[in-house]
């Protein structure tokens, strides 16, 4: 009987047309890509503000990605956060905000792990990002979404003077993301009203806080400013005791020296103006009984 030679025969002996067909069969033969499906976390990822983060993503069934094809984006295949291809990453097309920045981990790619770092979070770095992986002519591809938190500088509280019968207080701080709660309170902890309230982004679409409160004498006097990332579920806060001497004091016997000046005041105008309207009407009776003595004098001498 006649031996078909086998790619897993090595000891099969065959005249050379054999060999030669045993050759087209084992490295000639069309390899086929694998099948897999790309996997990713369930629920978001959250990053802090000049951290590192790493987005998770595998294949199953578990299998080598060395030879695969890896890349990261955004919204656009072509332009990519990073790229892993022929073995090695490229990067001619990386999106300019991520160069220096990104890092595929290569020690995972054997088990199909094809996880990729963000080196020093930015606000501008949230939002979906598409984990692609091909193997030949199949691929897949899933998406993560990526929430960015940042946690400013503890608040700054300073008393910025007099203003509608209290002190202002007001409490600054830089460096939040996303726009972050921000609360008054007394020592019993009530929240206390703001007078006014400032919230601003600068270029790497930080938040900048500014809040104000007016504090009257009969209010407690120690507060507390309290921001609070919401995303993270943290705060922050500074709190500030006013003395009494902060506040303006007035002398009982200088307002009561007051009041009688004022109402001095008022005696003396009154009492020049009822001497004026007294002297207005002795004039006026004095030029009538003149004139009453002249037209009888008159009378008088021409009968």
């Amino acid at each position: 009987m006649k031996v078909v030679p086998s790619c897993n025969s090595s000891r099969a002996k065959s005249p050379l047309p054999g060999f030669i067909l045993l050759l087209l069969t084992c490295y000639i033969h069309p390899v086929k890509s694998a099948q897999f499906t790309v996997i990713r976390p369930l629920n978001p990822l959250t990053a802090v503000v000049g951290q590192d983060i790493v987005l998770p993503c595998h294949l199953s069934p578990r299998m080598s990605a060395t030879n695969m094809e890896v890349r990261w984006f955004r919204s656009k295949l072509l332009s990519f956060v990073h790229l892993y291809h022929g073995g090695k990453d490229q990067y001619e097309g990386q999106m300019p905000e991520y160069r220096g920045r990104t890092e595929l981990l290569k020690a995972e790619l054997t088990d199909g792990n094809v996880d990729l770092r963000i080196l020093n979070i930015r606000p501008s770095d949230e939002g979906q990002y598409i984990c692609f992986v091909q193997d030949g002519s199949f691929y897949d591809e899933t998406v993560l979404e990526l929430w960015v938190a940042g946690l400013g500088s503890a608040p700054l509280i300073s008393i910025e003077g007099h203003e509608d019968g209290g002190l202002q207080v007001v409490c600054r701080s830089a460096g939040w993301y996303p726009e972050p709660e921000v609360l008054w309170k007394d020592l019993n902890g009530r929240h206390l009203p703001t007078a006014s309230e400032t919230k601003s982004q600068v270029e790497n679409r930080l938040f900048i806080i500014e809040t104000a409160v007016i504090v009257r004498e009969q209010s407690s006097q120690r507060l507390s400013c309290y921001i609070r990332n919401t995303v993270l579920n943290q705060e922050k806060e500074s709190a500030i005791y006013i003395a009494d001497s902060f506040f303006p004091r007035v002398n009982p016997w200088m307002a009561l020296s007051v009041i009688l000046m004022v109402l001095l005041l008022c005696y003396i105008g009154l009492t020049v103006y009822l001497f004026k309207m007294k002297g207005n009407y002795q004039r006026e009776r004095y030029i009538i009984h003149k004139g009453s003595i002249l037209i009888n004098e008159y009378r008088q001498f021409g009968s």
